[in-house]
C-alpha cells in the first residue's frame, strides 16, 4: 500500500489528524483526555515543538504543530505511541488504538493557518456537543479569548494573522470564529496538494524543494507523481493554447469547452491553486463550476481515449515550463 511521503523542515507548521482504529473513541475518561495533553506537554520539552491548536474529540484530534528543529515523526511517535502504551495498561486491552499512522499536512501559514484554526476550533459545534467552542473543555479555542496565556498553547502566531492592533487580537479572534458559527464553512483541507500540502502554488513549489529527489522514485509513496508536476496557472495555460494553436493572449476566454475544460483538469491536478483562482483565469467561474467541471473531466477521460491521450501529452509537455 502507497504511504504518505513525511515532509520535514525546520520551522514548518502541521495540521497533524489521527482517529481511533475502526472510529472507537480514544479517550474514555477525563482522565485519558488530561493524559494525553500531559504527552503533548512532555513532547513539547522533549522535542522543542511549538504547539498551536488543538481539538481532541471523541474517537480522533487535531493538532497544528511547528517544528523548530525538523522532528514531526519523532515527536507524534512518542505522543501516539505513549498515549497507546497508557490505554492499553489502564483499559487492559492490547494492539493498535489508532487507525494507521497519522496524517500531517504541511500549512501555508500567510494564507491558510487562520482559518484552518477556526475550522477545527469550530470541530465540537459541527458536532452539534457544544454550542459554543469556549464550552467545550478539550480545546484549545480557551486560550485564545481568555486574558492570561497559556504553558502548552503558543497563540502568536495565529493571533498576528489578525488585521487590528495586538491589544485587540483575541477580541477579534473571537468574533471572528463565533461570527461563522451556523454558517456552512469549506474544509480549508479541501484545497490539499498531493496529499500533504495546504497551500498556494509559491508555497507547494518551496516545501517541495526540501524533499530529496531520490523519494520520488520510491514505489510505495504515494501522490509521487503529482508531486513532482507543480506549475503554475499560466504554464498551464500556455500548454494548453500551444496543442490547441490558440493565441496565448486569449488563452483565458476561450469559448469552446475542450481546451477550457482541459486546462482546468490539469490546473487542479498539477497547481496547487484553489477553485476561486483557477475560475478567476476564466472569468471569473464560480468555484463550484470549477469543481464540477474537473469531476466531469475525470469520468470523460475514463471514458473516452482519446481525450485521456490529449490530456497526457499536454500534461507531459509542463515539464518543459517548470524550469
Amino acid at each position: 500500500m502507497a504511504r504518505p511521503l513525511r515532509i520535514e523542515y525546520e520551522g514548518a507548521v502541521y495540521h497533524v489528524t489521527a482517529r481511533g482504529n475502526e472510529r472507537t473513541k480514544i479517550y474514555l475518561s477525563q482522565s485519558d483526555y488530561d493524559k494525553f495533553l500531559q504527552y503533548l506537554a512532555d513532547a513539547k520539552k522533549k522535542y522543542n515543538i511549538v504547539i498551536h491548536c488543538y481539538v481532541l474529540m471523541g474517537n480522533h484530534y487535531h493538532l497544528i504543530v511547528e517544528t523548530p528543529d525538523a522532528n514531526l515523526s519523532k515527536a507524534m511517535q512518542y505522543i501516539n505511541g505513549s498515549y497507546t502504551t497508557y490505554l492499553n495498561i489502564r483499559r487492559r486491552r492490547s494492539g493498535h488504538l489508532f487507525q494507521g499512522r497519522y496524517k500531517a499536512i504541511v500549512v501555508d501559514t500567510d494564507n491558510y493557518l487562520l482559518e484552518l484554526s477556526r475550522y477545527i476550533h469550530l470541530n465540537p459545534v459541527r458536532a452539534v456537543i457544544v454550542g459554543k467552542p469556549e464550552d467545550y473543555k478539550h480545546s484549545s479555542y480557551k486560550t485564545y479569548i481568555a486574558k492570561s496565556d497559556s504553558a502548552l498553547i503558543t497563540d502568536h502566531l495565529v493571533l498576528g494573522l489578525m488585521k487590528h492592533h495586538k491589544s485587540n487580537a483575541k477580541d477579534e479572534y473571537r468574533a471572528f470564529v463565533e461570527d461563522a458559527i451556523g454558517i456552512e464553512l469549506d474544509n480549508p483541507v479541501i484545497n490539499i496538494y498531493g496529499g500533504m500540502i495546504l497551500g498556494r502554488a509559491g508555497f507547494i513549489r518551496e516545501t517541495l524543494k526540501t524533499i530529496k529527489e531520490e523519494y520520488y522514485r520510491r514505489e510505495e509513496v504515494s501522490h509521487r507523481k503529482k508531486l513532482r508536476a507543480v506549475c503554475e496557472i499560466k504554464d498551464v495555460l500556455e500548454a494548453v493554447s500551444n496543442y490547441f494553436s490558440v493565441m496565448q493572449k486569449n488563452a483565458g476566454k476561450i469559448s469552446f469547452l475542450e481546451p477550457r475544460d482541459i486546462a482546468i483538469y490539469l490546473m487542479k491536478e498539477s497547481t496547487g491553486a484553489t477553485n476561486r483562482e483557477i475560475g478567476e483565469a476564466f472569468g471569473r467561474l464560480s468555484y463550484s463550476a470549477v469543481s464540477k467541471v474537473y469531476q466531469k473531466m475525470k469520468i470523460d477521460m475514463k471514458r473516452n481515449r482519446k481525450m485521456k491521450r490529449i490530456v497526457t501529452e499536454i500534461h507531459s509537455s509542463l515539464y518543459n515550463f517548470k524550469g
